[in-house]
């Protein structure tokens, strides 16, 4: 990440922009859109719910994972999933704090 020069902006900025990151695939959308519809956690095989391989599901599981956004273990045949509540409220509050930040919608 040298490259990018994420150390010249915000904490803020950089969470921000690796929460954006994470969410940034349809992929990762259908898994979490999934497992929100759950009532419990998902103990079983998501690639039955996408039409994609086992390899590029447990991939976008690990990114969601790493985003702090869902729980479990991702590895073994055992495998349970489940949305981190705590980190879908932070999400929710650093989108809504974004979104809203907006101070003069009538320009251009």
């Amino acid at each position: 990440m040298g490259l990018t020069k994420t150390q010249e902006f915000t904490k803020k900025q950089n969470d921000l922009a690796a929460l954006a990151k994470a969410l940034g695939h349809p992929a990762r959308i259908a898994i979490l859109q999934f497992l929100a519809s759950q009532k419990s956690c998902m103990c079983g095989d998501i690639v039955e719910e996408l039409p994609l391989s086992q390899s590029t599901v447990s991939q976008h599981l690990k990114e969601l994972k790493n985003a702090g956004l869902i729980k479990g273990n991702i590895e073994g045949p055992s495998i349970c999933y489940c949305i981190d509540i705590a980190a879908w409220q932070n999400a929710k509050e650093k989108l809504s704090t974004f979104f809203e930040s907006l101070k003069d919608p009538s320009c251009c």
